[in-house]
């Protein structure tokens, strides 16, 4: 049994959407602000915490139908029209969560309370968790008489006033408002079955869910009670699970602030693991015993102390014939052992007895705060595992309860663990995190239970080390109407690329590209804009444009993608999925047609370029007389306002041989490009290598065409270091006194203008229409 998929509606920013679970670990990327904690605080909210939900977790645009839900029954109540109301009103804008299971034949007895039809044989089982008002008479009354005493203290205060208007708005102005205060008193989690021969494959991540009748009832007890056990970690606000408040159930505890992240989950493991005060077994005995004497010997040690101490009292005379005697007795309890700040120490020295060496050891303050959190989160999970599995003093107290079963499944949610750990960690944590929750006896090679970890992240390095089948991508929708907001879809990577072939291999696209991003650019999961580059040379130079010629691009997240011409086009699937704003910055790669061998670039002569993404994908062209001829929007693929790609390619550029000679020239790489575009500085530029050959050559030739055959002969040459070049450029010459070629220059234009635009769209259109308060009424 495990979670297929989770379908939410109207919460946040996901106002539709499916997220579909591997069955070990699934993994949330995408850039800021895509949805990826509104995921992660819906499943906490809708499976542990209920009573946690806000009206801020509705939808935005759904605010404005739910004012004129309280403004219709306003009227109504005002005008003495009787007044009535149903589910179906609220039913388009109330936050959802479908769970949807897939269970074996099997499995059926964990599932009795969910089958939907006596035909049902295994497979898929839905619960729709829905938060909908407990009583919709009780909430319509109460907000209409709520109105109507704001509006009637504020009409007699009105009197009292004058003329003056009164502008303050008491509580509550609106539903909304209403709602801010009195959400979970009239809001409350019901659960319904769905029906599995309605669910749908979703079509270009278009989710439709299923309607709920009217004769649809909701479930009379929480549907995943004894199914599922949930555990999550927080990003940023400590660790936390359900059953937090009972973690030290020793009463009496010491509180210490001074005490260490793992000291106090020791003790919490302690409490419920091993305590050997509860429940004794035989293996506890010789525990007990050594306690027992302990606390004889320390009392006896205590009563010869404190002799001299009780005898003087009893000069004063106190105790008398009828006072209690006074006597000291303590109490030894194994888990204030572990209530001080030294109680987890990490030893740097073993003692060794041969050489007189002592144990040199630390307090775990003093250990790296990567690694303590490290060790803290991984004896977090330990806990979550031990705990599902029932291990120790929690199994012996359950045995007395004969209904309880292990729950088959365990569901581990993780927000953000990079918020904890450091980059050097972050890979250890992921790649062990899931073998530690499945490090049991009952678990190894036990099909009957499952675990399904699910983990919100930012880091590319936690990126890297997941399949590309495990990522789920946050998507950016664009605004369509006005008074909408950005909403989210969410991509299934492992779909990115299409089905698999007949020998039942993925097909080469998917393995280049799987294989590609995984060892150089995670990033790109996460970027606001991607620049896929040619080589080393616009890998080196290309961030120095930017920096100090394209300021807001500077502040943008940009992935800079380092991918040749001809494979560039091979991450088209995935450019495309992700909706990521692209900019290719790629090179003619000219051809001869009738010879095939590669050319300098040249006009009317019937050349051909030999670039596979111009070819290919944009702009579709291999001619390049017509590559030339186009204009800057043919360059372009558009898709919506948050989605576009752009490819730039060398075309002429306008030089100065001498001071009365102004001729055009056309490069074929970046790097003759970017000569031809600083002629006067490499004419002087004295250096090694490329620059030194450059330098040789305008300084010898006198036509443009000398140049350009030139360039070409030198760059074509097998034992050209482009890389090399880069390098000494950046050693000799300030970058921002370097002028960019045209064809990046016009490109890196066009990306800040599309990010620019994207920002102003998302504020524009996420305050348009929707009145998000300052203040609450009073």
């Amino acid at each position: 049994m495990y979670i297929k998929c989770v379908e939410i509606q109207n919460f946040r920013k996901l106002k539709s959407c499916r997220i579909e679970f591997t069955e070990e670990t699934t993994l949330f990327v995408g850039a800021n602000n895509s949805g990826k904690t509104s995921a992660m605080d819906a499943l906490v909210k809708f499976l542990i915490r209920s009573n946690q939900f806000t009206i801020m977790d509705f939808t935005l645009s759904n605010w404005s139908v739910i004012n004129n839900i309280g403004m219709k029954w306003e009227s109504n109540y005002s005008e003495n029209i009787s007044l009535e109301s149903s589910i179906d009103e609220w039913k388009d804008i109330l936050p959802t969560m479908d769970v949807w299971l897939q269970v074996e034949e099997n499995e059926i007895h964990y599932v009795t309370h969910l089958i939907p039809t006596l035909s049902w044989k295994g497979g898929l089982l839905g619960v729709r968790l829905r938060l909908e008002p407990k009583d919709i008479d009780t909430l319509l009354y109460d907000y209409c008489i709520s109105r109507a005493k704001a509006k009637k203290t504020i009409s007699d205060a009105q009197i009292d006033h004058g003329e003056d208007p009164i502008a303050l708005e008491l509580w509550p102005r609106n539903m909304r408002d209403f709602l801010d205060k009195t959400l979970l008193t009239h809001f409350t989690i019901r659960a319904y079955l769905l029906d599995d021969s309605k669910y749908r494959t979703v079509s270009n991540h278009i989710v439709t869910p299923q309607d709920l009748s009217n004769e649809n009832e909701p479930l009379d007890k929480d549907p995943f009670k004894g199914l599922i056990l949930i555990h999550n970690i927080d990003a940023q606000r400590g660790f936390s699970d359900p059953d937090r408040k009972n973690d030290l159930s020793e009463s009496n505890v010491t509180s210490n602030k001074n005490v260490g992240m793992l000291s106090s989950q020791l003790r919490t493991y302690y409490s419920k693991h091993l305590n050997p005060t509860i429940a004794p077994n035989s293996k506890d005995i010789g525990a007990l015993d050594a306690i027992e004497r302990a606390q004889k010997s320390f009392d006896e040690n205590l009563k010869k102390g404190f002799e001299e101490a009780i005898l003087e009292l009893s000069k004063l005379g106190y105790p008398g014939f009828s006072d209690p005697k006074i006597t000291i007795s303590t109490k030894i309890r194994p888990i204030d052992s572990l209530n001080h700040n030294s109680a987890v120490q990490f030893e740097l020295m073993s003692e060794n007895p041969e050489n007189n060496t002592v144990p040199l050891r630390l307090p775990e303050q003093y250990n790296g705060l990567g690694y303590q959190n490290l060790i803290s989160m991984v004896f977090k999970l330990m806990q979550f595992r031990d705990e599902w599995m029932q291990v120790g003093k929690l199994e012996e107290s359950l045995k007395s309860d004969s209904s309880y079963l292990i729950p088959p499944l365990h569901l581990v949610l993780i927000e953000e663990p990079e918020a904890h750990l450091h980059i050097q960690v972050q890979q250890v944590f992921i790649k062990k995190a899931y073998d530690i929750l499945r490090n049991h006896e009952n678990l190894k090679e036990n099909n009957n239970f499952t675990t399904q970890m699910v983990v919100s992240t930012h880091s590319s390095s936690i990126a890297h080390e997941m399949n590309f089948s495990c990522l789920r991508y946050f998507r950016r929708i664009a605004v369509i109407k006005e008074g909408e907001v950005p909403t989210t879809n969410i991509i299934n990577l492992s779909e990115v690329f299409g089905q698999k072939n007949k020998e039942d291999k993925i097909g080469e696209t998917n393995r280049f590209v799987s294989r590609y991003i995984k060892s150089t650019h995670c990033d790109l999961f996460f970027a606001d804009a991607a620049i896929l580059i040619e080589g080393p040379a616009e890998r080196m130079l290309i961030p120095h444009f930017i920096r100090h010629n394209f300021v807001k691009l500077n502040q943008s997240y940009i992935s800079l993608l380092e991918i040749g011409g001809s494979h560039a086009h091979r991450l088209k699937p995935l450019i495309e999925s992700l909706g990521i704003t692209t900019l290719i910055i790629t090179d003619l790669d000219c051809k001869d047609p009738s010879t095939g061998k590669k050319v300098q670039p040249s006009k009317n002569k019937g050349l051909e370029s030999r670039n596979t993404t111009l070819r290919s994908w944009i702009p579709g062209e291999s001619s390049i007389d017509k590559l030339l001829n186009l204009n800057s929007d043919d360059k372009v693929k558009k898709s919506d306002d948050f989605f576009n790609i752009r490819v730039a390619y060398q075309y002429p550029i306008n030089i100065k041989l001498d001071k009365n000679t102004t001729v055009d020239a056309l490069s074929n790489t970046f790097e003759d490009a970017l000569v031809f575009s600083n002629l006067d500085t490499f004419k002087k530029l004295e250096g090694n290598g490329l620059i030194k050959k450059f330098n040789d050559v305008i300084n010898k030739s006198t036509k443009v065409t000398e140049l350009e055959d030139s360039f070409f002969n030198i760059l074509k040459s097998s034992n050209t270091n482009k890389g090399e070049f880069s390098l000494d450029l950046l050693y000799l010459e300030d970058p921002e006194t370097l002028n960019i070629p045209n064809y990046i220059h016009e490109g890196l234009t066009w990306l800040q203008e599309q990010l620019e635009t994207k920002k102003e769209c998302v504020i524009k259109h996420s305050l348009q229409k929707i009145q998000i308060p300052v203040t609450e009424g009073i």
